[in-house]
C-alpha cells in the first residue's frame, strides 16, 4: 500500500545576515503562511501520522505553528537541516506502516530536488507551499503542489 510524503517549506524568515542562519525566525508573514498551511491541510481532511522538522528555528516555527492547526506535534530530523535527499525521505517512511501519511517542514533547495529525484517533476517550491508525493513501490507521483496564497485561500483567508 502507498505511503504520502508532504513537504513544507518553512515561511518567510528574517533576512539572511540578521543573525545566524540556523537561528533565522520567522517575520509575521511566515507565521501567517505556517498556520494556514496547516489549517488548510486540515480542512482538507489529511491525517499525518507524524510530522519531521528541520531543527533550524525558522523550519521548528513552521511545524509548530502548522502542527497546531492540524493537531500534531513535530520531531526534529537533524538530515533536514540541508542536504535532505531522497534517501533521507525514504528512511523517515520507512519507520511509518503502509498507508502513512507523513509531512517534513524543511527547506530549498532540498525539496524541490527532492520532489524531482522521486517524481521527475521539476517544481519550485515557494516559502510556506506544500508539495505532496504518493509512494507506491518503486512509483511516485506528484500529488500536489500549492503555494503560500492558495493554501490561505483553502484556510479560508488570512488567520
Amino acid at each position: 500500500m502507498a505511503k504520502q510524503l508532504w513537504l513544507l517549506r518553512h515561511g518567510e524568515a528574517v533576512p539572511h545576515g540578521a543573525r545566524s542562519d540556523s537561528d533565522r525566525e520567522l517575520t509575521p508573514r511566515g507565521e501567517r503562511e505556517a498556520r494556514a498551511a496547516g489549517r488548510a491541510l486540515a480542512r482538507a481532511g489529511i491525517e499525518f501520522d507524524a510530522c519531521w522538522s528541520s531543527p533550524k528555528v525558522r523550519a521548528r516555527d513552521t511545524a509548530a505553528h502548522a502542527g497546531e492547526e492540524l493537531g500534531v506535534a513535530f520531531d526534529e530530523v537533524s538530515s533536514l537541516a540541508a542536504g535532505f535527499d531522497r534517501d533521507d525521505a525514504l528512511e523517515l517512511l520507512h519507520a511509518h506502516d503502509d498507508g502513512a501519511c507523513v509531512l517534513v517542514v524543511g527547506h530549498e533547495p532540498d525539496f524541490s530536488q527532492l520532489v524531482h529525484d522521486l517524481t521527475g517533476a521539476r517544481v519550485a517550491l515557494e516559502k510556506g507551499g506544500v508539495a505532496a508525493i504518493l509512494l507506491d513501490g518503486a512509483a511516485a507521483f506528484l500529488l500536489a503542489l500549492l503555494r503560500p496564497r492558495e493554501l490561505e485561500a483553502m484556510a479560508g483567508g488570512p488567520g
